[in-house]
């Protein structure tokens, strides 16, 4: 089982995005410490997940993800999955195409061509172009491989449509274009991804419902 991440003031990422954005600093005081648990050890039923959730909100996808798991008696793997007709799959209320794509990942995995071991081996850049060459995996899937399962560190999801809602309330701009994101975000590398968790957070939250105000630090980190 994966070991449980703690990021607090005392965590080097934390305190070196503190240092290089302002802004990002009010959010993290404001947030205070979050901890997570990588997937690890479910990285197949987790891409199946990204699948299903591509094109549609967190609840929708979770919803439809829940099914799935229902139909798979709790446990998605290849070898359930494999066992479901097509329709019982469009059953739980996704579309023919994203079936198509979870037959091409299940594919992958049993024939070897995706290996999960491999990838953790692999450069982020290796990761990206592995995944992405199966059917029905982008860029987006991909990067989110990067961060929730791998936990790589400097990943900065442009692609994201959660993310970019944050960031346009952290930084009061309606310019997400990839260039204008890299351009503005390139200070929290090399904890891209920390940033990233946190600007999720902030979401979850509800912060992004007000309006963002760089004084009057609410709450505050503690260690």
């Amino acid at each position: 089982m994966s070991d449980v991440v703690i990021l607090d003031s005392t965590s080097q990422p934390i305190q070196y995005l503190c240092q290089k954005d302002k802004r990002l600093a009010k959010v993290i005081a404001t947030v205070g410490p979050i901890s997570y648990t990588p997937h690890t050890e479910d990285v197949y039923s987790f891409l199946v997940h990204e699948i299903i959730e591509q094109m549609l909100s967190v609840k929708a996808g979770a919803k439809i993800y829940g099914r799935l798991e229902d139909l798979c008696d709790g446990i998605i793997t290849p070898e359930k999955v494999n066992a479901l007709t097509d329709e019982q799959i469009k059953s739980i209320g996704t579309s023919s195409s994203k079936v198509s794509y979870i037959r091409s990942l299940t594919i992958a995995v049993e024939t070897g061509e995706l290996v999960f071991e491999d990838l953790a081996g692999m450069s982020d850049e290796m990761v990206i172009k592995k995944l992405t060459a199966i059917r029905g995996i982008g860029k987006w899937s991909a990067k989110m491989y990067l961060i929730f399962a791998l936990n790589r560190q400097d990943i900065l999801p442009t692609e994201d449509v959660a993310f970019l809602q944050s960031y346009e309330w952290l930084y009061k701009t309606k310019d997400r274009s990839e260039e204008a994101v890299k351009k503005k975000c390139k200070k929290w590398s090399p904890y891209s991804s920390i940033a990233a968790r946190y600007l999720y957070q902030v979401l979850d939250m509800g912060l992004t419902k007000d309006e963002f105000h760089l004084s009057g630090v609410r709450g505050g980190l503690t260690k």
